[in-house]
């Protein structure tokens, strides 16, 4: 599964999310379950931001938020989160995406 967060950041704030994901992204390297993560802006609002995580199941993305040293190195981003789902799990389909055709 998943996870991607969106956050909005503006001037100054941009570089300190920015900064302040790589604590975070280590933090939740040490987590069971974590595969990969990333930070990235959008091309066409450069206020948006999405931090994009994959796991090996919902228990442990779920687990991992719950750790003490994620919530710290998480609240200085987490600040800046839009208030919307985040969590996806992949389309088992049989498309070509994994979706059906």
């Amino acid at each position: 599964m998943f996870a991607v967060t969106r956050l909005r950041a503006t001037g100054q704030d941009s570089a300190e999310v920015a900064a302040a994901v790589v604590p975070l992204l280590a933090a939740l390297a040490t987590r069971p379950g974590f595969r990969d993560g990333e930070l990235g802006r959008s091309a066409d609002d450069p206020t948006l931001w999405a931090l994009v995580t994959r796991w090996d199941g919902i228990g442990s993305y779920r687990r991992a938020l719950s750790a003490a040293e994620v919530k710290v190195a998480g609240a200085p981003v987490w600040t800046h989160a839009l208030d919307e789902p985040g969590v996806y799990l992949p389309d088992e389909g049989d498309g070509p995406w994994g979706g059906e055709a």
